[in-house]
């Protein structure tokens, strides 16, 4: 991770921690933002990097907060994840590196992609 972790532990409750550093998962339909339709701006629960606009969430059915969309293209970072014996793609924050999910290519028209992102890992700053 880019940022400096023994901070991080300080500052981040024990579940945003396990997601943001060790790559954990929320559970599917538990974290705050699965059925927010706030409008706003998700930034980085670790750094308040900008990630993902309101206008971009969608209902993917999934359990998690989705987005079609990063705020900017270089807000998030993104690489091969091999973990669990798939083949995924990990979804990091491109500012301090925390983990924030994946994307997946099942998204809506034009992008067709799904940032599947767990709301642990955001702070929603509303307009």
């Amino acid at each position: 991770m880019k940022t400096n972790i023994r901070s991080l532990k300080d500052t981040l409750t024990a579940d945003q921690y396990e997601i943001c550093v060790n790559k954990a998962t929320e559970p599917p339909f538990t974290g705050k933002y699965v059925d927010c339709k706030d409008n706003g701006t998700y930034v980085c629960v670790c750094c308040g990097h900008t990630l993902f606009k309101s206008d971009a969430k969608f209902d993917s059915g999934t359990g998690w907060p989705s987005f079609s969309e990063p705020a900017v293209p270089d807000s998030v970072e993104c690489s091969e994840d091999n973990t669990h014996g798939m083949l995924r793609t990990e979804v990091t924050c491109s500012k301090c590196g925390a983990h924030l999910g994946h994307v997946f290519d099942d998204g809506p028209h034009p992008t067709n992609m799904r940032y599947c992102i767990n709301s642990a890992s955001l702070n929603l700053q509303k307009e």
